[in-house]
């Protein structure tokens, strides 16, 4: 009975060892499956970014120091919903351009935003121009 366990020592525990091994690098190889979210492709959401920063856009030559009345706005869009997560509002860019102009009174707001979103509203959609003496 002794034999049984002892005899070929060696090779039983190589041969464990061995066994244990290959055990192991299947089960790492083999990954359960994930469970996968489903979201209909229409399903979007919309997400407001308040007081968002005015840049205010003008040639190089233009030496003026020029200022907006507000200088904050709220920009809304929508996307994807996990996309929508990984949004932040440093990622909106909102301008006034004034290059090309004389001196403007009210200017339009422009709003950049990355792609994949789609750009719903800017509140207020124009800002007024100060132009200090």
């Amino acid at each position: 009975m002794r034999d049984l366990f002892f005899k070929d020592f060696g090779w039983k525990l190589f041969s464990l060892l061995l066994a244990a091994f290959i055990w192991f690098t299947v089960d790492k190889l083999i990954e359960e499956p994930q469970p996968q979210i489903i979201e209909a492709p229409d399903a979007l959401i919309e997400q407001t970014y308040k007081d968002l920063p005015i840049l205010i856009v003008a040639t190089a030559a233009d030496m003026h120091l020029y200022r907006v009345k507000p200088d904050t706005v709220a920009v809304t869009v929508s996307g994807p919903p996990r996309a929508m997560h990984d949004l932040h509002g440093s990622q909106i860019r909102v301008t006034v351009d004034l290059s090309g102009t004389g001196t403007p009174v009210v200017m339009p707001v422009s709003v950049a935003i990355p792609s994949g979103f789609t750009f719903i509203s800017v509140n207020p959609s124009s800002v007024s121009v100060v132009v200090p003496k």
